[in-house]
């Protein structure tokens, strides 16, 4: 019998006023993906695909470390998407072969009252066959253990983004107007979008 696991999280950031639009930032998803990972932990698989080998998780009494093959593009108006395509458990192959990981994000800039704000919403949910001994666990403490990491999971993210991504901009904004290390097609996108 399989069990679900579900956690979604809201987030909105304040943008700094800076030079360049952080809409001409968000053109180039892999620059998100860069302030929300380290560079260990991530392999670009094509412009929009990315490998991110996630740090080891423990559930219970299992230690699991997921590798999730994710899609991530810009749509209009600067809006980033990220949609899951993959996902490998690996050190547990019971729980590989059951298992399905399904990761749905979206973050957009939007202008109230003069301010620029970065709003996003995540939803993550996991289908797992839960293996013996576990599958003896009664389905509320299960399903409250499983929320729980998920919730965790997405909070790291969530921490990463408001610490790491405005950071990330504010650094990329302020080198455009100086010899950066971004290409001159980089910053003529950037001036000209």
């Amino acid at each position: 019998m399989y069990t679900r696991f579900f956690a979604s999280q809201s987030v909105e950031l304040a943008v700094p006023d800076e030079s360049v639009s952080i809409r001409h930032y968000l053109r180039k998803p892999k620059r998100l993906v860069d302030a929300l990972t380290c560079s260990s932990q991530i392999l670009q698989l094509s412009e929009e695909y990315f490998r991110l080998k996630m740090r080891p998780l423990t559930f219970m009494i299992f230690s699991l470390q997921p590798t999730v093959d994710m899609r991530v593009w810009a749509g209009d108006n600067g809006t980033i998407h990220l949609q899951s395509v993959a996902c490998e458990i690996r050190g547990i192959e019971y729980i590989n072969q059951r298992f399905a990981f399904n990761l749905v994000g979206k973050l957009y800039p939007e202008e109230r009252h003069g301010l620029t704000y970065l709003s996003g919403k995540a939803d993550l949910e996991v289908k797992v066959e839960v293996p013996p001994p576990l599958n003896l666990t009664p389905a509320p403490i299960m399903e409250a253990s499983g929320n729980t990491l998920l919730a965790s999971v997405l909070l790291t993210i969530k921490q990463r983004l408001m610490n790491q991504l405005l950071l990330h901009y504010r650094q990329w904004a302020r080198s455009q107007g100086t010899g950066s290390v971004y290409s001159p097609q980089e910053k003529l996108s950037a001036i000209s979008y």
